[in-house]
């Protein structure tokens, strides 16, 4: 399979554009949070990203909630959002958890959730899946340009246990288009640029 992978956005026209462009090449499109700014135009940037036509699923940033991204979505069937739950689609599970983990210092506009709470909301789906969070693992494209590690620890835990094929994040933008991997498992930043990668292969396009 073949996947598009992004995130933050953050009402970039010019990075919609592109994003539905490429989508036209590839089975699945992924997107890993904040599509608004600081909680604002949400709605247009979906509506820029409608033009997608092929399987999209989406988790909430911190830049908006869950349900303000399921009603700025409403009416668009192939448009998925996860947070804390999971759908089929052509025979592949995807999983996903949105908003920032753990609490950032950003203020009253942001989503953030602690990590006792992230860790109720992960399951193990007990079969293959993919995972999608707006929010990296701790230790793993979670660096800041001071050199700070500001993942989650409930994600990475849950990475680890319940082994995803391949893990989507986003968030943390000085790591934008870059993958890692936590114990052979793959790990993209996807960024607002997007990434094109395919799975198995596991690699970039």
């Amino acid at each position: 399979m073949k996947y598009i992978l992004f995130s933050d956005i953050h009402c970039d026209s010019v990075a919609c554009a592109q994003l539905v462009e490429r989508s036209e090449y590839v089975d699945f499109a992924i997107g890993a949070g904040d599509f608004a700014l600081l909680r604002k135009g949400l709605q247009e940037t979906i509506g820029m990203l409608a033009g997608i036509r092929i399987p999209t699923i989406l988790v909430p940033g911190n830049h908006e909630s869950y349900a303000e991204l399921v009603e700025a979505c409403e009416g668009i069937d192939n448009f998925h959002v996860l947070h804390g739950s999971e759908t089929e689609l052509d025979g592949t599970l995807f999983c996903g958890i949105g908003g920032g983990i753990p609490v950032t210092p950003f203020g009253a506009w942001t989503v953030d959730f602690s990590e006792d709470h992230a860790q109720r909301l992960l399951s193990r789906p007990g079969r293959n899946f993919v995972f999608i969070t707006h929010s990296p693992p701790f230790g793993c494209l979670d660096t800041l340009c001071d050199g700070q590690h500001v993942g989650s620890t409930a994600i990475r835990s849950f990475v680890e246990e319940a082994r995803p094929s391949f893990v989507v994040c986003g968030h943390i933008h000085e790591c934008a288009s870059q993958q890692d991997e936590i114990e052979g498992i793959p790990v993209i930043n996807a960024g607002p640029a997007g990434i094109e990668f395919e799975y198995p292969g596991g690699r970039p396009l």
